[in-house]
């Protein structure tokens, strides 16, 4: 869990391939829908509101850095902005190459331990507590867009499917928030889930463990990541301040979204492009493929059809939402969990050394 580089070595080739499943989907569906028309739209997009849209999303990721920063800062020291910025970048591309964005959060805390000295599970509460702030609008704008989905004319299997997420995706976050709230519970879930897997790591391994220490070395962790959590959501400042830069971030975020298409010339209705961008934002959770490439892109092509807007403008405007949101943030990721894979190997190197001369 906490070497997210280890994780993206040994799966590698699933990676691999299943962002060439996603690129097999995205061409089949633009194929489908016409190339050349998908094409012809992109060929009329205005380059300045392109230019903004990146803009508007780098804004995002420098809020985002300093809602980490803060809750860093009440859980435990709170290394330079600058630095906090390039750890979120790398945990962007752990999150993006991982399906359902599983690996950013682990990769934060585990670059904070390397670099910066501070404690797996403390890193690790800070950077749930960062997604439960990011939940907290979630919740109100997923609830309307479930209510507001049941009045349309869309394929009853459509809504059930997207309702069933959103109803699943808040009774996780639900389970998530609790258990960081109730230590005791948390305990119990976490000790039964290690006793049942407990016989098989047993005899996986060649070092003889008893659960005696397996089940206090997992005490110890929730203990900690629990005060971590309680602590950064009780902090009132922190909570607010938390509170208003989410909602302020997922406000740009659907400008952002509104700027795609009004680059293509089109201008959705708010409110639909609200609810159908939040049910496009659930289903890049699913853990299929990487940011759900393609079955997002159908998803979306479908809903928006409700309000009139063509297959070929939807998928014009979701490429540029992705080259900003998905491409340029992976990219910049990759570079940041290069830099500090090579620092931590030579931290190591240099831990290594300095004990072969003290011994």
């Amino acid at each position: 869990m906490e070497d997210t580089y280890g994780f993206i070595r040994e799966h590698k080739w699933k990676i691999i391939i299943s962002f060439a499943l996603a690129a097999f989907f995205i061409f089949a569906i633009t194929f489908f829908i016409g190339l050349g028309d998908v094409l012809n739209a992109l060929e009329r997009a205005s380059w300045e509101l392109i230019l903004l849209n990146f803009i508007i999303e780098g804004v995002i990721i420098l809020i985002w850095a300093l809602r980490w920063k803060l809750i860093l800062e009440v859980v435990d020291e709170s290394p330079k902005y600058i630095t906090v910025l390039t750890m979120l970048f790398a945990s962007l591309f752990g999150n993006n190459v991982t399906p359902g964005s599983a690996g950013g959060e682990p990769l934060r805390a585990y670059i904070l331990r390397e670099v910066e000295g501070t404690p797996f599970e403390i890193g690790f509460a800070s950077s749930t507590a960062d997604r439960v702030f990011e939940f907290l609008p979630f919740v109100l704008i997923s609830i309307i867009a479930a209510l507001f989905l049941l009045s349309w004319e869309i394929p009853p299997l459509t809504r059930i499917i997207v309702v069933i997420m959103i109803a699943l995706t808040i009774v996780l976050f639900s389970i998530m928030i609790y258990a960081g709230l109730r230590r005791e519970i948390a305990q119990r879930i976490i000790i039964s889930i290690a006793k049942s897997i407990y016989p098989t790591f047993n005899r996986l391994t060649k070092k003889e463990i008893s659960f005696t220490e397996i089940s206090e070395k997992l005490i110890f962790y929730v203990n900690r990541f629990s005060n971590g959590f309680v602590m950064s959501l009780q902090d009132r400042k922190v909570f607010i301040i938390g509170f208003f830069i989410s909602f302020a971030m997922w406000g740009l975020d659907m400008v952002r979204m509104y700027v795609c298409f009004s680059s293509l010339g089109t201008y959705p209705p708010i409110l639909p492009l609200v609810i159908i961008y939040t049910i496009g934002i659930f289903i890049s959770f699913l853990p299929l493929l990487p940011g759900a490439w393609g079955i997002r892109e159908a998803t979306l092509i479908g809903l928006f059809a409700v309000i009139g807007i063509s297959a070929d403008i939807v998928m014009a405007a979701s490429i540029i939402d992705r080259l900003a949101s998905y491409i340029a943030p992976t990219i910049i990721g990759a570079l940041a969990a290069l830099y500090y894979g090579r620092k931590v190997k030579n931290m190591d190197t240099k831990t290594k050394e300095t004990d072969i001369k003290t011994g």
